[in-house]
């Protein structure tokens, strides 16, 4: 009698989220988390009123992640006060401390160049649930364009003790699947490949990018 193989899900991230209306079109394509920006220099920054909204209409099994460019912690603890936050993300020079003071789970982003070093920064950021590997830009994230995926060597890094990787970086429906047969991640985040313009989402893209993702570990 043979086993059989497990089965490969990729999880899938839609960020950047602004209506209800692109909440709710991103839980039925299948997403396991949304991504809310609190980054006032951001197109798709939201205030806590809006966050709170938008977090009520989120059904359990599915993560809300809050995504901050070095916050105070007061700037955190107010959002977590505001709105259903499951998980922390952030994209500034956080250091591993803070990140982890506010007993939730956490995101680290890293920009990924020819000197990003992931056993460093996965020693670095020990606590974080997954570090996120995104592509360099003044923006803090959101650039629409990929980075080198080859620069992401796992190879000195133990099987045992290798970090949740979150793939991002001008992702879209057309190069998600070859980003994950590069890479491998435990999870892929898009923003900028589900809009038609800066910081509009489209139903259509969201349903698309998540179908990509799904056919793309069908065939792994």
């Amino acid at each position: 009698m043979s086993l059989a193989q497990p089965v490969i899900r990729t999880r899938i991230k839609i960020c950047g989220l602004k209506t209800a209306e692109h909440v709710e079109t991103a839980i039925d394509a299948g997403a396991d988390a949304l991504g809310f920006v609190l980054y006032p220099p951001s197109s798709r920054n939201i205030d806590l009123a809006h966050l709170s909204a938008l977090t009520g209409r989120v059904p359990a099994f599915v993560s809300t992640v809050a995504l901050f460019v070095n916050p105070t912690k007061e700037e955190v603890e107010t959002a977590l006060a505001a709105a259903r936050i499951d998980l922390l993300q952030f994209h500034g020079d956080e250091p591993e401390a803070f990140c982890a003071s506010f007993g939730r789970p956490y995101l680290k982003a890293f920009p990924v160049n020819e000197t990003f070093d992931l056993l460093q920064s996965s020693v670095k950021y020990a606590t974080a649930s997954a570090l996120l590997l995104d592509t360099p830009s003044a923006g803090h994230g959101g650039s629409g364009k990929t980075f080198n995926w080859q620069l992401i060597n796992t190879s000195n890094i133990q099987s045992g003790r290798a970090p949740a990787l979150v793939l991002s970086g001008g992702l879209t429906a057309a190069n998600v699947a070859d980003a994950i047969s590069a890479v491998r991640p435990f999870a892929v985040d898009v923003s900028s490949g589900v809009e038609i313009s800066r910081g509009v989402k489209s139903s259509e893209l969201i349903s698309n990018f998540c179908r990509a993702v799904r056919l793309a570990d069908s065939s792994m």
